[in-house]
This record gives structure tokens, C-alpha cells and sequence, in this order.
């Protein structure tokens, strides 16, 4: 629970209460009133977003006529809700919006990453990283410190190390940073990172023209493996704003960003081919 903290078991206690709430034939507006709790509150528990407390599970679950079994079950969760991950210790360094992000990365067996823009932070650089985040020397430090720790999750292997699949499109890697030689290094990072078992990294060619993902910027989608006896969480889809994200698991949305991602394999390059384009975006720079 360590390595991922409070965020599997806080969105598990989230969508069984949830659950429990609709079948039990009762509006949120209808609990939060009989519970005293803001709607706002219950918004937050049901989505995962904060833990819950033990009192407050067995409140729910009375509300809600859970079993026994059930209230038992919750309110273990709710107890391993209260771990906090190593992303806790950067403070301000990791919005709180992000937090939530992080621990699922953590907790993920399966990453499956669009890069439109910007080559994604568990496979940056640090010359790329600090290039990213030069605005504040301190939080700049903080930044490269955050996205270093949270690469470690690749090597790891207890838990087993997440699959990374990763789509860049080509400009990607023809936007420069200033630092030329950092850039350099950072596409050859994607070379030598690729060679893993569990990371592979494919590029989308200007030649493939304009695609079905074009306008939908950056997403990531994440699944999830089954955690003792409980159900896998259900595989999310992670959207990045400036200033927040959307985290988006109905079926529907899953389906339509799957598909998405489905067309992008079809048209990005093979492994190798990517490995070569790379290799010759590197060469290129080395002339200028």
C-alpha cells in the first residue's frame, strides 16, 4: 500500500458505496440529507476523491442497508484510505488535483498514453523536465524530483512494473528545447527506454496526415488489476487540463477513447520504424 497509497481503496470504497446507494433506491440528495453531509461531500466520497471515515462508513451502510459482510468490507477500505503515498511528501510541489493521478498511475497494471505535445513524464529527461518548468527554480527542482520518483514505478517490481504503451506524434520530437544537447539526450532516452519489456514507445509520422485523434490533445488510459478479493477498478481514462482533469471510467467514454486508440495503432510506425525515425530526428540535430 506504500507504493500506491490511499487511491485504489479510497475509489473502491467511492463506487461500493455508490452502488450500494443506488440500489437501495436513494437520490444523493435524499443520503446526503439524511446523513447530514453536504452534497458536495458526498460528490467527493462517491467519486474517491477523499477518504472516509469508519463512523461514517457505518452510517452509510445503515442508511443504506448494506449486509453485514459489506459494512465489514468497507470499512477496511475506508482504513487503508488513510495511507498516504511518497508523492504526499513533495507538498505543493503535486496540486492536489494531480494527486489523484498519481496514485492511480501507481496503482495501474496497464498505461496506455497519447502524446500530442509534449513527450510524457514518465519518460522525460531531466534536462527536458526542468526545461518544462524553468518558470520557478523551486518548484522547478521540485517538478524533476516528482517526475524522477514517479519513473521508478517502471523498475519496480514489487508490485510487478506497469505495461507502458506510449503514441507520439512526430512533432513531438522535433520540438526542441533550448538545451540541444538535453534534447538529444531525451530522444535518445525513448530509444534506449523502449528497449524494455514492459515499455514501448511509437511514433505517428507526418505522413500519416490528419487522424481521428488529432483535436483530442493528450489522454492516458489506465486499467487496473484485481486487489485481494475486491474487482479491479474499473479502466479510466485521464484527460489534463492547466489547472485540473477529468477522469473519465463509464463505458461508454472508455469505449470511444479505446477505439481512439485502436486507429492510432493502426497508423504510428512499428517499434523499429519508430526507433529509426528517432534515430534520424538526433542525427539531424546533430548537424545543425
Amino acid at each position: 500500500m506504500s507504493d500506491t497509497g490511499s487511491t485504489v481503496p479510497r475509489r473502491q470504497v467511492g463506487r461500493l458505496m455508490r452502488q450500494l446507494r443506488e440500489r437501495a433506491g436513494i437520490t444523493l440528495m435524499a443520503a446526503a440529507e439524511e446523513l447530514e453531509f453536504s452534497r458536495a461531500r458526498m460528490y467527493r466520497i462517491e467519486n474517491g476523491e477523499v477518504p472516509v471515515r469508519k463512523h461514517d462508513v457505518i452510517a452509510m451502510c445503515t442508511v443504506y442497508r448494506a449486509t453485514p459482510r459489506m459494512t465489514e468490507v468497507l470499512i477496511g477500505l475506508a482504513q487503508e484510505s488513510k495511507a498516504k503515498g511518497w508523492w504526499h511528501a513533495y507538498g505543493d510541489v503535486v496540486p492536489a488535483w494531480f494527486e489523484l493521478y498519481v496514485g492511480m498511475e501507481q496503482a495501474a497494471r496497464r498505461l496506455r498514453w497519447f502524446a500530442p505535445s509534449v513527450i510524457p513524464g514518465l519518460l522525460q529527461s531531466p534536462e527536458y523536465t526542468e526545461c518544462l518548468f524553468r518558470t520557478s527554480a523551486g518548484s522547478g527542482r521540485g517538478a524533476v524530483a516528482v517526475r524522477l520518483e514517479r519513473q521508478r514505478l517502471l523498475n519496480r517490481d514489487d508490485p510487478t512494473a506497469p505495461v507502458l504503451e506510449v503514441i507520439l506524434d512526430e512533432g513531438v520530437l522535433r520540438r526542441a528545447i533550448p538545451d540541444r544537447l538535453g534534447m538529444r539526450k531525451q530522444l535518445a532516452h525513448l530509444v534506449n527506454v523502449s528497449t524494455r519489456p514492459n515499455v514501448w514507445v511509437r511514433v505517428i509520422p507526418f505522413a500519416a496526415g490528419p487522424h481521428k485523434a488529432a483535436s483530442s490533445g493528450q489522454f492516458t488510459i489506465l486499467d487496473f488489476p484485481a486487489v485481494g478479493a475486491a474487482s479491479p477498478e474499473p479502466t479510466t481514462i485521464y484527460c489534463e487540463s492547466l489547472t485540473g482533469a477529468l477522469y473519465l471510467d463509464k463505458l461508454a467514454d472508455v469505449e470511444a477513447y479505446e477505439s481512439t486508440w485502436v486507429e492510432l495503432e493502426a497508423i504510428a510506425l512499428s517499434q523499429d520504424e519508430s526507433d529509426d525515425l528517432i534515430r534520424s530526428v538526433i542525427k539531424e540535430s546533430d548537424g545543425e
